[in-house]
Formats: C-alpha cells, sequence, structure tokens
C-alpha cells in the first residue's frame, strides 16, 4: 500500500472517532433538558464590558445596545475598554459624553498599548470595576434589553460561575458564506453546548454575550493572554476549580458574521489555533483532575475539537493524490465510508440544531454539501494552525472585521488588506490538483470525494482573492 493510502485511511480513522464523538453530542443534546427559568431576587452591580479594537462601523450601535439593557441605571456600569487607532475612538467619546449627560454610568477606558490584546482590555477593565457580575459583548453584539434579566437570576446558585447566551445571526441569509457559517455555528450553540452543559460536563465561555461572577474570574487567576482563545481557556480554569455553568438556548445575542472569506478564516485561524493552545496549557491538568470521568472524556474530545481540521486536510491531500493511483482492493468501501460519514455528521448536526431551534430541517439538509465544501476549503489553514498551536507557536491576536452588515443588505465595507496571492495560492494549486485527478480518475465513487474536494479549495481560493 502507498504512503499516499496508509495517510489518506490514518486520517479516515481520526475522522471516524470524532464523527461517532459529534454523533454522540447529538444524541445526548436530546437527552438532556435546559434548567428552568431563573427569577432575579436580587439587583446587583453588573459591570457591562465592551472590548474595542478599530470598529467604526459598530461602536456606536454595540454602546447604545448596552444602554438599552433592561437593569436599573444605578446597578449598571458600562466600561468601553477602546483600544483603538482610528476614528473609532472619537465615536466612543461621543457616545459616552452624550450617555453620561442621560444618567448613565459609562467610563472610556483607553490603554496606552494593546498589551495581552482583548483579554488584556478585559482585565485592565475588572481592575476598575464595580460589578459583582461582568456582562462581556464585542463589538458585532447587539443583545435584547432583557439579557441580564434572563440571566443573573443563575447566580443565585454560589457555585454559578457564567451564564451563556446562544448566538443569534444579524446577516445570516445575506450570502452562501454567511448562511452556511450559521449552520455550523448552529450545531455547537444548539448541539454542542447543550449536551455539555445540561449533562454535568465542561462548557465554555464564548467570549462574548455572557455574564461572568467577578469573584470566579479572580479566583480562576483572571484573564490570561497566553492563549488566543482566553475565553475558553478561563473556562477550563475556572471549572478546574470547581466553579459550574449555565447555558441558555432560549435567551439569544444576535451578532455579525463574517462577511468575507478572508474575514471568516482569520476568526477560524484564531479560534482553532487557540484551542490547541488551550489544549497544551490545561489539559494535562483536565485528565488528572477530580472532574468526572465522563467530564474529562469529553475535556480532550472538547479542547481538541479542531484536530479534525488537520485529519481532513491530510485526508484531501493524500487522496488527491491516491485516488489517481490505482486503488488497492476495498478502495470502494473507503469511499463510501467517507462519504457516509461526512453525510452523518454533518446532516445530523444540521438537522438537530434546526429542530432545536424550532426551524424546519429541509432547507438546513439541503445545504450540507455547502458546509462539507467550506469545511476541506478551510481545512489547510485550520490544519496550519492546529500545528502551530500543538508546538507552541505563538502569534498575534488578529481581529475579524466587522461591517456593520443586517439581513441581507451589504454594509459598506470596512477598509481592509487587498488578498495577496500567498493567501490562497495553496487552496488554488489543490483545486486544481483535484480537477485534474478527478478528471484522470473518470466517472467513478472516487471522482465524487475529488469533486468535492476541488470545489471546497476553489471557493476558498475564488473568494479570498476577490475579497476587497
Amino acid at each position: 500500500m502507498s504512503i499516499a493510502w496508509a495517510m489518506y485511511l490514518a486520517s479516515l480513522g481520526v475522522l471516524a472517532v470524532f464523527g461517532a464523538h459529534r454523533l454522540w453530542l447529538v444524541v445526548l443534546a436530546r437527552r438532556v433538558r435546559a434548567p428552568l427559568p431563573a427569577v432575579v431576587a436580587e439587583i446587583p452591580i453588573v459591570t457591562v464590558q465592551l472590548p474595542l479594537f478599530d470598529e467604526p462601523a459598530v461602536c456606536a450601535r454595540l454602546i447604545d445596545a448596552a444602554a438599552a439593557l433592561d437593569w436599573p441605571r444605578d446597578r449598571l456600569e458600562i466600561q468601553i475598554l477602546d483600544d483603538s487607532r482610528d476614528e473609532t475612538s472619537a465615536i466612543c467619546a461621543a457616545a459616552c459624553a452624550r450617555l453620561r449627560a442621560d444618567g448613565f454610568q459609562i467610563m472610556h477606558l483607553r490603554r496606552a498599548d494593546r498589551a495581552g490584546f482583548k483579554a488584556g482590555a478585559l482585565e485592565a477593565g475588572r481592575a476598575v470595576a464595580r460589578g459583582s457580575f461582568l456582562l462581556v459583548l464585542d463589538a458585532d453584539f447587539v443583545p435584547a434589553p432583557s439579557l441580564l434579566r434572563e440571566t443573573v437570576g443563575y447566580f443565585a446558585d454560589a457555585q454559578v460561575a457564567m451564564v451563556q447566551v446562544r448566538w443569534e445571526h444579524l446577516n445570516r441569509p445575506a450570502s452562501l458564506l454567511t448562511e452556511t457559517q450559521a449552520l455550523l455555528l448552529d450545531g455547537h450553540f444548539a448541539i454542542e453546548q447543550p449536551a455539555r452543559a445540561w449533562s454535568g460536563r465542561v462548557c465554555n465561555f464564548n467570549g462574548t454575550a455572557g455574564v461572568w461572577r467577578a469573584s470566579a474570574i479572580d479566583d480562576a487567576g483572571g484573564w490570561q493572554h497566553d492563549t488566543l482563545t482566553e475565553d475558553l481557556d478561563l473556562s477550563y480554569r475556572a471549572a478546574l476549580r470547581g466553579w459550574r455553568f449555565v447555558y441558555l438556548t432560549r435567551a439569544a445575542a444576535p451578532a455579525e458574521l463574517p462577511a468575507t472569506m478572508s474575514a471568516f478564516r482569520t476568526q477560524q485561524f484564531r479560534w482553532a489555533k487557540g484551542s490547541v493552545e488551550c489544549a497544551r496549557k490545561l489539559l494535562p491538568s483536565a485528565l488528572r483532575s477530580s472532574l468526572s470521568r465522563r467530564a474529562r472524556v469529553e475535556a480532550a474530545f472538547h479542547l481538541a475539537h479542531n484536530v479534525p481540521y488537520l485529519a481532513t486536510a491530510t485526508m484531501a491531500i493524500a487522496g488527491t493524490i491516491a485516488l489517481s493511483s490505482p486503488a488497492p482492493h476495498g478502495a470502494q468501501a473507503l469511499h463510501l465510508i467517507t462519504a457516509a460519514i461526512t453525510a452523518l455528521v454533518l446532516g445530523a448536526y444540521a438537522i438537530g440544531s434546526q429542530r432545536a431551534l424550532g426551524r424546519r430541517a429541509l432547507p438546513a439538509l439541503a445545504r450540507v454539501p455547502a458546509m462539507a465544501a467550506l469545511t476541506v476549503g478551510i481545512s489547510l489553514g485550520q490544519a496550519r494552525a492546529v500545528i502551530e498551536g500543538a508546538l507552541g507557536v505563538k502569534s498575534s491576536f488578529v481581529r475579524t472585521p466587522k461591517d456593520g452588515a443586517i439581513g441581507r443588505t451589504r454594509a459598506p465595507r470596512v477598509r481592509r488588506r487587498r488578498a495577496r496571492w500567498r493567501d490562497y495560492y495553496l487552496e488554488a494549486i489543490c483545486a486544481l490538483g483535484a480537477t485534474a485527478a478527478a478528471i484522470h480518475a473518470g466517472l467513478t465513487l472516487a471522482t465524487v470525494a475529488l469533486a468535492l474536494f476541488a470545489i471546497g479549495w476553489a471557493w476558498v481560493a475564488l473568494a479570498t482573492a476577490l475579497d476587497r
């Protein structure tokens, strides 16, 4: 058997293990029950933290949404944590002055440098925050006024450290890219998070649209910036200290999905690399901890959940090479297994998430090919993120650009660097290679897999090249 076929088989084995785990999460999510609604008995002081860096298109909307929260003004503090270098700071200053004149307790905090990036800004704000609880909102979020009323009551349980709400999407129908992203995120928020949180496993803070108990952050060691996913890092450090988390699907905070392929890839790279950095930092401690056995097993899958991207990239490249050469006995069965795993996992996530959210499943099922193609298309960059995270290669925190888009309307684009050839040449080369291999293979079952690889890489390469 050739090396390419051996790598193809090994990658398929990794994907089969993680695929089986994800199917188990679908089953588990249907078996567990959401927590009962909580009633706010006392009105504590809540600090709303708004970390910002060069967000002129959305900062005013965010600040107004924070001011619109249904909470007594004398119990609400707003912190604008502004590290911006552009006109964002002037917009924030004007909004701050206007709201302060209306009686809001609002601060516009500027740092001399971006030390620690978002984690550093949150830690600097925490040092002067008055609130016993901290609501973190990223720049593109527009929470409902009821968000605090729906979450703070759960802190009556002294062991609850954080309450996370589901994300919704302001620009979901804008394009095939945003629709596909939304479906992938629905799987996380309607299946993975409920399955973990409601079954006693560790769910995580998603970086925004969540309320933290200030004392829990302090007990866990504060915000740290040695990984690119400070939210996942803090979540596991708090869990290892014995704190619990609450996750709510019925409460949702709308936000903006990355509108361009470049922005989406930037976001996904940061998330993937950061999660592997967290695994490197915390998984040994989690496996040795007093967490239940099922929680420790889930922690391993959770912190390593981006490893399938490396397996996908390896399988796609090895498959392109292997499938263009004579196939060994049983190759047809391997193609069927690959197709079955992909369709079953993505189909189960699409149907399960939409049913959990009370939506029609059929339109989501029709997007499964796009979900598969996008997963393959970004797998090369994600594989690099996984490898760099595992090897401890450090990189800067790169923010995801926001346009302020809502619905099908495309907002005016913010200034961004034009894509360079090196940003997408690997995907372009692989797309051409898969296409050539598919033509060479002729009309066989293998050609279906090769076509999917080619379409995914071509989509990502072309969309990145056309980004402005």
